[in-house]
């Protein structure tokens, strides 16, 4: 084995244990907001570790490719808005906040 080859195999590893830490708690926790908060480590470590282990062993059998470089980038940075924004929804629907609240009188309240 390579040295890529390692490193590889110790980014997919990492991942790895990610997704199975996240599996497990998910199962341990106590409520919905819990478990949704539990993504995070899931979302925004286990994939980006894949993407990049993706790229380490590609770099290492065709070599440095600009294309997949930025593909990759623009993975990573759009899986990290998108988490962020899905959190915030998942959180405001688990405890079941409108963004408009229909019984309130628009003239008396001041808030």
């Amino acid at each position: 084995m390579t040295i890529w080859e390692i490193i590889t195999a110790v980014l997919v590893i990492i991942a790895t244990l990610y997704t199975v830490a996240t599996t497990v708690l998910q199962l341990r926790a106590p409520d919905a907001l819990t478990r949704a908060n539990l993504l995070g480590p899931l979302v925004c470590l286990a994939f980006p570790l894949l993407v990049v282990a993706k790229l380490v062993r590609s770099w290492s059998t065709t070599g440095f490719d600009l294309n997949d470089f930025l593909r990759a980038l623009v993975a990573i940075a759009a899986v990290w808005i998108v988490a962020s924004v899905v959190t915030f929804v998942l959180g405001r629907s688990i405890y079941g906040v409108t963004v408009s609240d229909r019984y309130a009188d628009p003239i008396t309240d001041t808030a």
